[in-house]
């Protein structure tokens, strides 16, 4: 019976699409991933496979302070991040708060900037030579300093705290506001109510939160190569022992790598632990309502939040105005024109036309695949199904730098050698960026009622005809709110990037860190104004197209 079966089964289109993915993933993923664990094993120092790379990290303080530095630094900007996020976004939902709506759309655009704009804009203001500096210096003050951790975990907090802001504010309207009653009705003051109901019923979604924050500041690597001065965390060392020209070790690099994955699936299984001891179904029947302050409470519950967003979005606005500041090679201000801008344009013109035509290729790539895994993962579930979702949401877990490590040493020679090509770069960016359409197409799909489809091929039409003019026209709302977060992604991707490129491929990302080294910040603003204009147009799209109700995370 069973022979008779399977000599009646033929492969079909999404047989096809399932070993395509997983041929994918194998080939972009899992084999880079698996090359870096078998370098990792090897030393340059010692023949044949050793642990050699792995016992000098936990033997020399050199190395191993980095892996201590990283998770100062981490947890710091956990905590800092839920000490700001979770009173902004109570403060928010519950109060009424004058101009929330655009409060919250700032709030989002500060986190879709990248973190190393707003350590560059830091060093404009706090720096050795920065204006606010030189400011206080006329008066006889020192400005704090934006060098080593402390400025590390500063730039952090402001840039990442909208991650725990989105997500307790996702939970705080979904909260049942009978519980809080029925706690006031027992005679619970306000704070108490707040530290045991609403709290725990929102830690799953805030220790979500966490986990995008820690593994943000685990992976990322232009805040403190330009802010660290010393303080060298993992992502510095990874680049530097890869990357520098005094002391390359491919093997260490490997090393360093795994340790920052095995750092990162570590977290993220705690955290899913946690979730799943402590998750709640809320029905959200009744959702909390507004509380009307006036006067000066409401002036009270309003002024820290405009402090805030004003500080998460002073690096945009700093950026743009260094951009029109023409200054001479010792610093002093020459003129407010566009001169900045005609420099970028001659001199860096191949970073911008590459940064947009690498991007819109990967999109291209990111939408067509989006389309199809989503689909695979809602509506034809299974094992191959899991291990695509799996094998899709791998990237989202490891650091940019570490996939380009991976890359680099995978297809460095023949049969495939892809390092120096566009193609490689274009690779990174689909690899890293498709989870974000993914998610939000697989979610879009969810909600769409499957009677829709049946409707479709009941009346005749193909089930591959149905998927096309039907399932995918419907479910190109969701893909295209993905879609632009993974644009805007792909413009400011750094990590990845600078161990990638070559000079015909560098980036507009690239050129800004180059340039802020070089110490040249007129044209660093410039083309940091260039990709946060560019994001904030691709908000704008995205908020019209959806009107309003896009979900970031």
């Amino acid at each position: 019976m069973n022979k008779r079966l399977n000599s009646h089964w033929k492969p079909d289109f999404w047989f096809f699409t399932k070993l395509f993915v997983i041929l994918a993933m194998c080939l972009f993923i899992v084999y880079p991933f698996y090359t870096i664990i078998t370098k990792s094993v090897f030393s340059s120092k010692v023949e044949g496979i050793t642990l050699y790379n792995f016992k000098r990290f936990f033997t020399k303080p050199y190395y191993y302070q980095t892996l201590l530095r990283s998770m100062v630094v981490c947890f710091s900007t956990v905590l800092t991040t839920t000490l700001v996020g979770v009173p902004v976004a109570y403060l928010i939902t519950r109060y009424n708060i004058p101009g929330k709506k655009i409060l919250h759309i700032f709030i989002i655009m500060s986190l879709m900037s990248p973190p190393f704009i707003g350590a560059y804009s830091w060093i404009i203001l706090l720096g050795r030579n920065g204006l606010v500096a030189r400011a206080l210096a006329k008066i006889g003050m020192t400005a704090p300093t934006i060098y080593g951790r402390g400025g590390i975990i500063f730039v952090f907090t402001l840039h990442l705290f909208p991650y725990i802001y989105l997500y307790t504010s996702g939970a705080m309207n979904s909260i049942d506001s009978s519980l809080e009653e029925a706690s006031e009705n027992l005679g619970m003051n306000k704070i108490r109510r707040i530290w045991t109901v609403t709290l725990p019923v929102i830690l799953p979604s805030i220790l979500a939160g966490c986990i995008m924050v820690f593994m943000t500041c685990l992976a990322d690597f232009g805040t403190p190569m330009l802010l660290g001065e010393g303080y060298t965390v993992l992502p510095v060392l990874v680049y530097n022992e890869y990357m520098s020209e005094s002391a390359t070790d491919p093997y260490m690099a490997s090393a360093l790598s795994v340790i920052i994955v095995f750092c990162s699936l570590v977290m993220l299984s705690f955290q899913k632990l946690v979730v799943d001891k402590r998750n709640y179904t809320m029905s959200s029947l009744r959702p909390p309502q507004e509380t009307k302050l006036h006067g000066f409470k409401r002036f009270l519950a309003s002024l820290p939040i405009y402090i805030v967003v004003c500080l998460a979005f002073l690096p945009q606005i700093v950026v743009v105005c260094q951009s029109f500041i023409e200054r001479s090679f010792s610093g002093v201000i020459k003129g407010v024109n566009l001169n900045n801008y005609r420099t970028i344009m001659s001199r860096l013109g191949r970073n911008i036309r590459n940064t947009y035509v690498f991007s819109m290729v990967a999109i291209v790539f990111i939408i067509f695949i989006g389309i199809l895994v989503s689909y695979v993962l809602v509506r034809k579930k299974g094992k191959i199904a899991s291990l695509i979702d799996t094998l899709i949401m791998f990237p989202y877990v490891i650091p940019g730098s570490v996939l380009g490590i991976g890359l680099i040493v995978a297809f460095n020679r023949k049969p495939l050698i892809l390092v120096g090509t566009a193609a490689i770069m274009i690779i990174s960016y689909v690899i890293r960026k498709l989870p974000y359409t993914v998610r939000s197409g697989s979610a879009f799909l969810y909600q769409m009622d499957p009677f829709v489809e049946e409707a479709s091929i009941n009346l005749g039409v193909s089930p591959m005809k149905t998927f096309f003019t039907v399932t995918a026209r419907m479910m190109l709302p969701g893909i295209m709110s993905g879609a632009v977060l993974s644009w805007i992604t792909c413009i400011n991707e750094l990590s990845s990037s600078i161990m990638l490129y070559s000079g015909k491929t560098s980036t507009i990302a690239v050129a800004i860190y180059q340039e802020v080294v070089r110490m040249s910040d007129g044209t660093a603003a410039a083309l940091a104004t260039i990709l946060t204009l560019t994001t904030i147009v691709s908000l704008v799209i995205v908020f019209r197209a959806t009107k309003g109700k896009v979900k970031i995370v």
